[in-house]
């Protein structure tokens, strides 16, 4: 077990001054919903791996504590199939739940546990209206795409002060409110962009707009928008010699751009979640074999799962004879209020519309000794 694991673990502990009769034989249950089936089932595969494992090593360390039970479900990604697990799990009493992963299962499904009292911690979905629609019940441990938008935009004012910044995006949602997070950044910084354009995804020719990109005298571009139209436009701007610096959101967080981009995408920057630990097999402190999408989510599902044990107990939310959460409103204050709580990302907080506090890397892609193009501890260099 890691020092980092072991003390994330003991500030849960820690938390629970007040806790349970040892008496209480029901446990408290907590839900997961996440695409075990589906396109995205391998990082609900790691959603599930890391909340099991929250759940194991919580109850191992529970001691007259209320023991965990995960109750998972299925919903393949799909928000109708989300809704679903939402009345199923409300329906059998469940108050508090991991998930869902993506924005539109998140958003189907957190009404029904807001009209149900319960609460949800999801840690996939980005979408930034999400926590903007006075819903008490939903928290966000990943950035949204307007935090993340925001984070670029300080980051462009900072490191190209002085100089000239152009925004572009894919003309879809999720890259327009990115784009306009960083306009907006830019603006409050006294210096706004001097480009903003766009264009469709799956476009090829981007000559046009590289042209008026040239004229603009860019030296640097904001990109909202995914891996493949990204490495489009770095290596179009590179084929024209603008040699303006490519700064984009983790929709390029994908092996693709760095296939596609090869050394075209050499120092391109990037905001992310910052990078999560691995889980420790608890047998001997082995790494427990997983997918890389496993890998990169299944930390935030143990967090989860962290968080919603020490809200429950920071608020005395669990009736000690039955298990069951009578106030999910309760469980959400002690999420939002007070001082962070300590989980295996960190000391996490969220602010009044569910968001957390923090939470934005910054990464550069750069080439490694053996010729590929990564990002992992690239750190871009203090302007």
């Amino acid at each position: 077990m890691t020092r980092r694991l072991a003390l994330s673990l003991a500030a849960v502990l820690a938390t629970a001054a007040t806790i349970l009769p040892a008496a209480a034989q029901v446990p408290v249950r907590i839900g997961l919903s996440a695409p075990l089936t589906g396109p995205d089932a391998a990082f609900g595969q790691g959603l599930r791996q890391g909340a099991e494992q929250a759940i194991a090593d919580l109850n191992r360390a529970a001691g007259g504590r209320p023991r965990l039970v995960l109750v998972p479900a299925d919903d393949a990604g799909d928000a109708r199939q989300a809704a679903a697990v939402a009345r199923k799990l409300t329906a059998d009493g469940v108050r508090l739940v991991v998930g869902p992963f993506e924005s539109g299962a998140v958003a189907a499904a957190t009404p029904l546990y807001e009209e149900a009292g319960a609460v949800a911690v999801t840690t996939g979905a980005t979408y930034a209206p999400l926590t903007g629609r006075n819903l008490w019940n939903l928290f966000r441990l990943v950035p949204s795409d307007a935090q993340q938008g925001r984070a670029a935009g300080a980051y462009l004012a900072k490191a190209f002060a002085g100089r000239r910044v152009g925004i572009l995006n894919d003309r879809s949602t999720f890259g327009r409110s990115l784009a306009d997070a960083a306009a907006v950044q830019l603006k409050d910084a006294g210096a706004p962009e001097v480009l903003f354009d766009g264009f469709p995804r799956g476009t090829r020719d981007l000559a046009d707009l590289v042209a008026r990109m040239k004229a603009a005298r860019l030296d640097a571009v904001y990109f909202g928008g995914l891996a493949p139209e990204a490495a489009t436009l770095v290596h179009a701007m590179r084929e024209a010699g603008l040699g303006a610096t490519l700064v984009s959101g983790d929709g390029i967080l994908d092996p693709a751009f760095a296939t596609a981009a090869g050394a075209a995408g050499e120092g391109t920057v990037m905001t992310l979640a910052p990078d999560p630990p691995r889980l420790p097999d608890p047998r001997g402190g082995r790494l427990v074999p997983r997918s890389p999408e496993a890998d990169s989510v299944a930390a935030g599902a143990y967090a989860a799962v962290e968080l919603l044990a020490q809200a429950v107990e920071r608020a005395h939310a669990a009736d000690p004879k039955t298990g069951r959460i009578a106030d999910g409103r309760k469980v959400a204050e002690a999420l939002r209020g007070g001082q962070p709580l300590r989980t295996l990302l960190g000391p996490v907080g969220f602010d009044a519309r569910g968001d957390r506090i923090g939470g934005v890397s910054l990464r550069v892609w750069r080439r490694t000794p053996d010729g590929r193009l990564d990002y992992a501890g690239n750190e871009p260099a203090e302007p």
